[in-house]
């Protein structure tokens, strides 16, 4: 992979003129007493060419004459000396002054915390985002947006947002004491965190996007912000995911070391929203490129032996704790009948917390129809062929007080061109013992475990695997060419 930066196509936000220190200026008009000298040296010479006039009445003097020479050369030192001089240290004044006004604002404006998932984010809120239609909202530095000026963080604070701030300065006045890192640096701050599958890929999906569009730019460093607070590390899962599609290890700036004193970035791209505004389209093409760099990652295909064969891989994945299913047993005994049922159907049971990330790829690569309980695990969904099935289950009280957050994984089947097959909400289960509490019963019913309906899941997986098949073998008479990964 290309990483050369001296043709670097991430360089396309536009840079203004940016006042400059010079040491030598030969025309500057910086000061009123630059100007008066100005007035005074410019009459000085015209008094001395009209003394040289009346001494050689009868001849102009000519611009080869010593006379002359001697005064362009002494009229040209006191002007080039006085002003070079005068020029330079106003500049540096200017300069120290726009050290000194640098103003740094806290990362977390908590005048917006109630809202800080809706419009205006507390995360940086005195700057506003770039929208270039179709992707995630954006910040660049430095760009016409920022005037130029590059983006300046101090503090390391990772408990509180609020102790930890943010400025923009200009490349040639930076706050004085500035650390520049050089490079291009990432830098995310999610509401959620960079531990969960699910949150931790959301936050992650733009800057996917971002470099897939911009040419494939690795970038030097990412930094991690959850609520203005710095986070020093990704969850395995989403680190090694990152780490398989850019190509490399994920270089997470800790602010270990150094003084305390501001961090300046040579390059940076801040995305606040995860995926925000970015349009389905550009959606699946982010999973698609996912898919594609996890499974060379971990050196798997997608399993075309069993769909030349029309056959239909049938996975349950089963999770420990909250949301496990009351009856293991019985709910796969089920399944491993009614796959019994269809000719070339596998079925594979497998837990989501004894795998390892290539584990897991090599899993979903190999997989038609995926039914768990609603998790974290189901992220893994979009590792699947395009046009795969997902059968999700929930326990008692979701679809009363979860809101909308039990349908992302709704959503992602659509975004990862999966289809998303419907859902099992258990009906029974123990009732909530103390409701009281702002959100208390969606905490309970959050860790509670999930029933069956023998009847309705026979009927569901036997009408599901029925459909998938039809798909097998009709995808068994065309030999699909599998493109090259993005960025590859």
């Amino acid at each position: 992979m290309n990483n050369n930066n001296e043709s670097n196509p991430i360089e396309i936000e536009k840079k203004p003129n940016i006042l400059s220190k010079q040491r030598t200026i030969n025309y500057c008009f910086c000061s009123p007493k630059i100007f008066v000298s100005l007035i005074i040296t410019f009459v000085t010479i015209l008094i001395l060419f009209q003394i040289q006039s009346v001494e050689t009445p009868f001849s102009l003097p000519s611009a080869h004459s010593p006379s002359w020479a001697s005064l362009h050369s002494w009229g040209e030192k006191i002007f080039n000396t006085h002003l070079s001089f005068n020029c330079t240290a106003h500049l540096d004044a200017i300069i120290s002054r726009l050290r000194d006004s640098v103003t740094f604002l806290p990362l977390k404006d908590l005048r917006f915390a109630t809202t800080a998932m809706q419009d205006h984010t507390w995360f940086m809120s005195s700057l506003n985002d770039t929208y270039d239609g179709g992707e995630s909202e954006y910040q660049y530095f430095p760009s016409e947006a920022s005037k130029g000026r590059l983006l300046c963080l101090m503090g390391r604070d990772r408990l509180d947002g609020g102790r930890n701030s943010y400025a923009l300065a200009w490349p040639d006045s930076l706050p004085r004491g500035a650390t520049v890192l050089g490079g291009l640096t990432y830098v995310s701050d999610t509401y959620y965190d960079y531990d969960n599958l699910w949150h931790g890929l959301m936050a992650m999906m733009p800057f996917v996007e971002w470099y897939k569009r911009k040419g494939c730019v690795v970038p030097t460093r990412w930094i991690l912000y959850h609520w203005g607070e710095v986070r020093v590390k990704m969850g395995t899962w989403v680190g090694t995911l990152m780490g398989a599609t850019f190509g490399g290890v994920v270089n997470v700036e800790g602010f270990e070391g150094g003084d305390g004193g501001p961090t300046c970035l040579e390059k940076a791209v801040v995305f606040r929203h995860n995926m925000g505004r970015m349009v389905e389209e550009k959606r699946m093409e982010v999973f698609d490129m996912m898919r594609c760099r996890a499974r060379a990652y971990c050196n798997v295909s997608g399993g075309a032996q069993d769909k030349e064969r029309g056959g239909v891989r049938l996975t349950v994945l089963l999770r420990t704790g909250a949301r496990a299913f009351k009856n293991e047993s019985g709910v796969v005994g089920i399944f491993e009948r009614e796959c019994g049922k269809v000719e070339g159907c596998r079925l594979t049971v497998a837990r989501s917390d004894n795998m390892t990330f290539c584990d897991q790829v090599k899993m979903m690569s190999s997989t038609d129809i995926l039914a768990s309980s609603h998790g974290a695990q189901l992220t893994n969904m979009f590792l699947m062929d395009t046009n795969s099935s997902v059968m999700e289950f929930f326990p008692r009280g979701w679809l009363e007080l979860a809101g909308v957050g039990q349908y992302v994984y709704h959503w992602e089947a659509s975004w990862s061109g999966m289809k998303h097959q419907g859902a099992w909400r258990d009906a029974q289960g123990d009732e909530c013992p103390n409701p009281e509490p702002p959100g208390g019963c969606m905490s309970f019913y959050k860790a509670s475990k999930i029933g069956h309906n023998e009847t309705h899941l026979v009927e569901w997986a036997r009408n599901v695997l029925k459909e998938v098949k039809i798909k097998r073998l009709e995808e068994a008479s065309r030999d699909p060419v599998s493109p090259p990964c993005p960025c590859s």
